[in-house]
């Protein structure tokens, strides 16, 4: 117990916690912002929404594995070096794009197309209906299954130890091997994910609390004071 603790604690360990949450939000903010862009342009014209639709298919089709190793062996022999990390982000987060793009394309379609008539009646115009109505009800739909992702990239992230990325899984892979403690560097490992797990969907549940609307507008009137009117024409005599 005492060389697993030790472990956990050690420098090693926590160095390779915080690139492992590194690649993990680097990778994660790519994505989102790519499969906005993708869910954007699949009301496009039809050529770009056959261009998304065959990116979709591709990556969702294709295992991160062959994605992560396609990038770090093929983009040399293109010219196009870069170190394992910068490879790992890549791969990581045209994945991602491909995933967020169809649950940003979802939310967009769950939201009223009411809305949208509406504020074309107010004279709104396309850019600022998008900007003002679309997206920020689309954003409480998109939320949930975006946390899931999240905490999905950040145990996906472990597969960038094939590349010879330093995260949690190679640093545990090292010290095994090293001292044949393989117990213990795993479960070192696994305490370390569990912790970054847990805050990461503490963070989302405190987000998604924050973007409802209706739970914070019914908070309010709980902690409105109620007031009590007093029937004056009862309480005066001249009044009957």
């Amino acid at each position: 117990m005492g060389g697993f603790l030790d472990k956990a604690v050690s420098a090693d360990f926590l160095s390779a916690t915080l690139l492992t949450l590194e690649l993990t939000l680097l990778s994660m903010l790519l994505g989102v912002a790519g499969g906005v862009l993708l869910a954007l342009a699949k009301g496009g014209p039809r050529p770009l929404g056959w261009f998304v639709d065959g990116y979709v298919w591709l990556f969702r089709g294709t295992p991160v594995l062959l994605q992560l190793i396609f990038v770090f062996n093929v983009l040399p022999l293109w010219g196009l070096n870069f170190s394992p990390f910068t490879c790992a982000v890549i791969a990581l987060s045209l994945n991602e794009i491909a995933y967020m793009a169809e649950i940003v394309r979802g939310g967009l379609l769950g939201v009223d197309r009411g809305q949208r008539t509406a504020a074309h009646m107010l004279g709104l115009s396309e850019a600022k209906i998008l900007r003002w109505v679309v997206l920020p009800q689309a954003a409480r739909l998109v939320l949930p299954p975006t946390g899931n992702q999240f905490v999905g990239m950040l145990k996906t992230s472990a597969l960038a130890s094939v590349v010879s990325v330093q995260d949690l899984m190679l640093t545990a892979q090292r010290q095994a091997a090293a001292d044949f403690d393989y117990v213990g560097s795993l479960c070192a490992a696994a305490v370390h994910y569990l912790v970054l797990t847990s805050l990461l969907t503490l963070g989302l549940r405190w987000i998604e609390r924050r973007l409802d609307v209706t739970r914070r507008a019914a908070a309010r009137r709980e902690r409105q004071p109620v007031t009590k009117h007093t029937d004056t024409a009862a309480l005066d005599p001249a009044a009957r």
